[in-house]
């Protein structure tokens, strides 16, 4: 959620960097300053006559002592009443299309970020050499099929369109990636987090999915009560909520997560045939990095976050790119963010593995998420930040691709190896 203060002192300004963002909110800005004057009058007119209720009040037993007639007094009391019930009524009114439209605004983006769509986006540095082969490269599905890593059909068989089913070596070999990312997070000092995998609506609102993508998620209606939770898309829709109504020591801040979740997405698979098999699908793994801090320690902690997310692709031995993304390539709730970027050869192009994301103080807005600064014992609101670390479901069709030999077998790469009992080439039985 944007800060009114900011959205007052400078609406142009606001709109133009909504405007960056591809979106035109002119007219909700305009609307958003409307309501907030109407929701001021209202309370100011409120209290002066809450004001007068308490003096006139105070003039009855006066009255009575003196013997005069009461009765003006108590049908102005009754005014006074009927209309302060009244103004509560428009008020509750007002502040519900207020915190709607509030809640509907985008985040803003940084000021440095190119305007536009992903025409936008600016490699910033790449890793390695792109993989070259002597001989016809097979398509991960086909690798996959054929070494009995993912069943295909049979996954389809279980969901329906969109799933797939990893078995033997595949499964152990999915493990073993997320394995690897929760062993390097645990050795930078992150803490480990299994939350739920079903929500509360307040976690999607506080994230900035809600109530603009409600519809874009999995819903499941309790059948005993009138509750709903939905299915989470990314563990951040859980980790932006763990301090939600509250607020933190600054001592106690950076606090840094990381979690392993599936994530459920209700997007359509692709069409085209480039994307066949896992690269787009309705469920996949991922392990999720997650900061809050001090707002002056956000651009810092977004460098150790995208260093991590490049770090754990370094490992794997890929060639890839950072890339850094335009306003209106940026997520609704991000201010800025960072792609990195890998080869899946028989895509003939790069593919984002892991977004690094810095919210600023958007999410914590939502959910009034704050810290108690010790210089000024006042509270503040903090800044949160998000990043693949990583989806497993591009990475896994990356790695089988680069790694495939001649023969149809596939190496596994070198940090995975001790997972898989030191199993150093996967060959069809």
């Amino acid at each position: 959620m944007l800060d009114i203060k900011r959205i007052k002192e400078d609406p142009e300004k606001v709109k133009a960097g909504l405007r960056a963002k591809e979106v035109n909110c002119d007219q909700e800005v305009d609307r958003i300053l409307a309501l907030d004057k109407e929701r001021r009058d209202i309370i100011f007119a409120t209290e002066q006559m809450k004001a007068e209720q308490n003096k006139v009040s105070k003039t009855i037993p006066q009255l009575k002592k003196a013997g005069e007639d009461t009765a003006p007094v108590f049908q102005r009391m009754g005014e006074l009443k009927s209309q302060i019930a009244a103004n509560d009524e428009t008020l509750r009114t007002v502040e519900a299309e207020y915190r709607t439209l509030m809640l509907s605004l985008p985040n803003l983006p940084d000021e440095d970020l190119k305007p536009g769509g992903k025409e936008n986006n600016e490699p910033l540095r790449y890793f390695g050499e792109p993989h070259k082969f002597d001989f016809p490269p097979k398509h991960h599905v086909d690798l996959c099929t054929d070494l009995g890593f993912i069943d295909y059909t049979r996954g389809v068989k279980l969901a329906g369109s969109g799933f797939w089913m990893y078995t033997g070596l595949g499964a152990r070999l999915e493990w073993a990636l997320l394995n690897y990312f929760i062993d390097t997070h645990l050795a930078d000092g992150y803490e480990f987090i299994l939350p739920p995998h079903m929500l509360e609506y307040q976690c999607g609102e506080t994230a900035g999915q809600f109530p603009k993508f409600a519809d874009e998620v999995y819903k499941i209606q309790n059948p005993t009560d009138d509750r709903t939770h939905y299915m989470l898309p990314t563990a951040e829709a859980a980790l932006a909520s763990i301090y939600r109504d509250e607020i933190l020591a600054e001592a106690d801040l950076p606090k840094k997560f990381f979690a392993y979740t599936p994530c459920f997405r209700r997007e359509a698979g692709s069409a085209r045939a480039e994307e066949r098999g896992m690269v787009r699908g309705h469920q996949f793994n991922k392990v999720e990095m997650f900061q809050f801090t001090r707002p002056e320690d956000s651009d810092d902690a977004f460098d150790e976050l995208v260093t991590k997310a490049e770090n754990l692709v370094k490992g794997l031995g890929f060639h890839f790119r950072t890339v850094k993304l335009a306003a209106g390539d940026c997520s609704a709730s991000m201010a800025r963010t960072y792609d990195i970027e890998i080869q899946i050869p028989s895509m003939q192009g790069y593919k984002e593995v892991s977004s690094v994301s810095n919210a600023r103080d958007y999410q914590a807005r939502r959910g009034n998420i704050r810290f108690r600064r010790e210089a000024t014992g006042k509270p503040e609101f903090l800044h949160t930040l998000n990043g693949s670390g990583l989806a497993t479901s591009r990475i896994f069709p990356a790695m089988v691709e680069q790694n495939q030999l001649k023969d149809g077998s596939v190496k596994v790469p070198e940090v995975l190896q001790k997972y898989l009992g030191g199993l150093e080439v996967i060959s069809k039985k």
